[in-house]
């Protein structure tokens, strides 16, 4: 982030939403970005064009930022209007999305960022035209690895306050059973992640696993055994579509859920660091 300094006297900041090689301004007709009173716009930057938008200074300073992304409800509001900027330039050419919040003080100045970058710009553009960003994210079903009710934590004793005699052993073997099991079921479910993850990469040209997200967020979907992003030719997202269908069908996965999500914007595959894959 480069926010505006304070005390310029400048009353707008250039807020960048991303990068592209051109965009028609029909496109962005239909967007307001982060403030509705000012359009979002085009910027010549060398032989590429940023999608930008002035934003009131006072508004997007570091202060003020700090404070609107420290609230949840201000910071979601952000991400959703960043993001329906880029989806919108996405949707008819490859676009690099810039971080949330990348502001400079004024046109030149971000131009003048920006063109430091256009080899970086034009590379990641050339691997993601064509291309799209899908989501796949495997779930450990909760009725499947809940198994049978839990027994008695405690060995049973008789009436009379003394243990039966084997109830020790038996209690033992009970809870070394419950253990298996749910090793077992794990074990089951990772591999059947493992499984997921390498049939992607028959469709995508590169993919990145991402970290699990918590049982908080996953609710009562199960734990999340495989988070997963993969970059796939727009050519071939109806052969991922049939193969996620299939895997679902698959005998040997019948102990997880898989979730496809997409398209997206290329988020994950315009910085490096993913690994290639498939064809």
């Amino acid at each position: 982030m480069t926010p505006p300094s304070p005390g310029s006297g400048a009353s707008t900041a250039t807020y960048v939403f991303a990068v592209c090689r051109r965009c028609d301004s029909g496109v962005l007709s239909g967007v307001t970005g982060h403030a509705p009173a000012a359009p979002v716009r085009s910027l010549r930057v060398g032989a590429l064009e940023a999608v930008v938008q002035d934003v009131p200074e006072a508004e997007f300073s570091e202060e003020a930022l700090s404070e609107r992304l420290a609230d949840p409800v201000q910071l979601e509001r952000c991400v959703r209007s960043h993001h329906a900027v880029v989806s919108a330039v996405a949707e008819h050419t490859a676009v690099v999305p810039l971080p949330l919040a990348t502001l400079y003080r004024g046109d030149e100045r971000a131009r003048a960022a920006l063109e430091e970058n256009e080899h970086r710009f034009m590379t990641a553009l050339a691997r993601i035209s064509g291309r799209s960003e899908w989501g796949v994210k495997v779930y450990a079903r909760p009725g499947d690895r809940a198994g049978a009710p839990a027994q008695p934590e405690t060995a049973p004793v008789s009436s009379s306050g003394a243990g039966r005699p084997g109830a020790g052993r038996a209690y033992l073997d009970r809870v070394r059973g419950r253990q298996r099991a749910r090793e077992d079921r794990d074990r089951s479910a990772f591999q059947a992640a493992e499984l997921v993850e390498a049939r992607l990469r028959e469709v995508a040209v590169a993919a990145r696993r991402l970290r699990p997200h918590h049982t908080e967020r996953t609710g009562d979907r199960g734990v999340q055994v495989l988070n997963a992003t993969c970059l796939v030719p727009d050519s071939r997202c109806r052969e991922l579509d049939l193969l996620v269908t299939e895997l679902r069908g698959d005998p040997a996965l019948r102990g997880v859920e898989i979730e496809l999500s997409g398209p997206w914007a290329p988020y994950s595959f315009v910085q490096g660091g993913e690994t290639d894959a498939g064809p």
